[in-house]
């Protein structure tokens, strides 16, 4: 890596690490606020009475979760279905197949936002606003609502309620965020209007269609949410939806503050700033080796220009944005996939082998900082096994913030973490033995394999970004990809909270000089052992088969 790509890589994650600090300050005193109510909740109880009152245990704060999400999922999936007949659709878009909309529907319940199309070209304003654009909204927020109510309950008191947290995290994290970055890039020339395409004449006198809209809110919910999904097909590499270096960045920061704001959020609530910085620093440590790997493995030329001596010198520029520069790609994509978000800053598809596995990496460790609030529990699904093994190794009953963990709890974590994998896993095996995988691929071999593996990678990760070499708008890869989806969600979802649960029926424990400390350099590696053994135990094999023996075939 160069001098300058070091700098810009600094800027990015290392200013974003510090602005996370107060925002992660805000985020806990806005979702668990002192004396359990602000003016906001006050307000909103009003409104919907003893639905936003009551106390709810981890049966009821789930089956709440899931009662919504059923909700918003109908609604989305009716929008598309009548979309032809609604307003704001001054380019005449209709309805589109119904795996098609099962898939759409999935994805952005699920804070995935994997899109099978394009939008510019599949959906009118009023569905990508009033239907997409409004998920963006609140499935980051059901992501946010379930690990302060976790946080809740390891700090010994009641999950609280899950209507109140989704208020919140909607009106009093997002919704105010979004508006300082939209505005920051309407100001750096992102459109925002509700006029249709306007058509322009080239130089060379060819009239040319070009789509616009309401893309500034798109975007900026897209981006904060983790949600990912573009408002045109190419993402974030469309000059309307990233039109300079400035926006790019300020899109990158947007990316990944508010995951990294939610380690503070969660340590403030249980009470323990020291744990945070250990989590924190495992989950930066693994940020920047990828970022490390992704960019340096981009600096070697791609395989058509391996022989051109100049090639040497610039590396590997085919599918990147060169006003964005050769770093900001590689950057972008770990970025992207260290979090949920899923949204490109270069052709992924284009990255060289090994600098393509990183973001697979990031979606199969799952641990980096995540989604918008699930990235937290995932890691604790890592925290819960690391502790358990630790106490073993030590021969003391493990302990996490002194509440006992046995057997159940160590169960359901390994169920969680390991579903994960199989879903990635058995899917590309599927599609890769049978047509409904190998007569969409663009390539054939090992970059092949990898298209099929980062493609159920996306979709167990929440993630929704693709190598994009693949026909994947085909029923089998829609109805698949959607249930993966959906199962890929709720399940490390519901299991943290059942965990923190039976937790919570214990008797806790008082911390004495003989448990096992959470908060130093001894826990901090053996978290980030246990990260690393799950997912090469898993995921190696598959590995092998894609980006690593691409690498070896065809890179040197």
């Amino acid at each position: 890596m160069t001098l300058q790509a070091i700098l810009f890589v600094l800027i990015i994650i290392g200013g974003t690490a510090l602005l996370s600090w107060p925002l992660g300050r805000y985020m806990a005193g806005v979702m668990d606020p002192k004396g359990g109510k602000g003016t906001m909740t006050g307000l909103f109880q009003a409104i919907v009475g003893p639905l936003g009152r009551e106390e709810q245990g981890w049966k009821a704060y789930v089956f709440a979760i899931l009662a919504f999400n059923i909700v918003i999922f109908t609604v989305v999936y009716l929008i598309q279905t009548f979309q032809g007949a609604l307003p704001f659709n001054p380019d005449g878009m209709g309805a589109v197949n119904p795996d098609l909309m099962f898939n759409t529907a999935a994805s952005f319940t699920t804070n995935t936002n994997l899109q099978h199309y394009s939008g510019e070209a599949t959906y009118s304003y009023f569905t990508q606003l009033g239907g997409l654009m409004w998920l963006q909204f609140v499935t980051p927020a059901v992501g946010l609502a379930a690990p302060t109510a976790m946080a809740r309950a390891l700090s010994g008191r009641a999950l609280g309620n899950f209507w109140v947290d989704l208020q919140r995290a909607t009106f009093l994290v997002l919704l105010p965020l979004s508006l300082v970055f939209a505005a920051l890039l309407v100001i750096g020339g992102l459109p925002m209007t509700f006029e249709g395409s306007v058509v322009a004449t080239t130089l060379e006198g060819v009239q040319q269609t070009i789509a616009r809209g309401p893309v500034a809110a798109f975007v900026t919910i897209k981006q904060l949410g983790t949600n990912g999904g573009g408002f045109f097909g190419p993402n974030s590499t469309h000059p309307l939806e990233n039109v300079s270096f400035y926006t790019n960045m300020i899109q990158m920061v947007a990316i990944i503050i508010v995951p990294m704001a939610c380690v503070w959020m969660f340590a403030r609530i249980v009470g323990r700033i020291k744990h945070g910085f250990v989590i924190f620093a495992v989950m930066l440590c693994f940020v920047l080796i990828k970022t490390a790997g992704s960019v340096g493995f981009e600096t070697a030329p791609t395989q058509a220009f391996n022989d051109l001596p100049i090639a040497q010198d610039v590396g590997n520029l085919e599918g990147k944005e060169l006003r964005f520069g050769a770093t900001g790609g590689p950057l972008w994509a770990v970025l992207t996939t260290a979090t949920s978000n899923g949204s490109v800053g270069a052709m992924h598809d284009s990255l060289n082998p090994l600098a393509g596995m990183m973001p697979m990496v990031g979606m199969w460790l799952n641990e980096s900082f995540g989604g918008v609030g699930v990235g937290m529990i995932n890691m604790f699904l890592y925290i819960v096994v690391a502790v358990f093994v630790a106490g073993m190794m030590i021969g003391r009953t493990p302990e996490y913030l002194g509440w006992r963990i046995e057997a159940r709890e160590v169960k359901l974590a390994l169920f969680a973490l390991l579903a994960h994998g199989a879903f990635i896993l058995l899917g590309t095996a599927i599609f890769a033995a049978t047509p409904w995988g190998a007569e969409t691929l663009n390539n054939s071999g090992p970059h092949g394999f990898s298209e099929i593996l980062y493609e159920f990678t996306s979709a167990a990760a929440n993630n929704g970004s693709g190598f994009e070499g693949l026909g994947d708008n085909t029923v089998p890869w829609n109805i698949t990809t959607g249930l993966v989806m959906i199962f890929s969600r709720f399940i490390p979802i519901i299991l943290p909270l059942a965990i923190v649960g039976f937790m919570s029926q214990k008797r806790r424990a008082t911390e004495s000089s003989g448990t096992l400390s959470v908060e130093g350099g001894v826990f901090a590696t053996m978290l980030a052992v246990t990260v690393i053994v799950v997912g090469a135990l898993t995921f190696f094999p598959a590995a092998t088969l894609g980006p690593i023996a691409e690498h070896v075939m065809y890179m040197n």
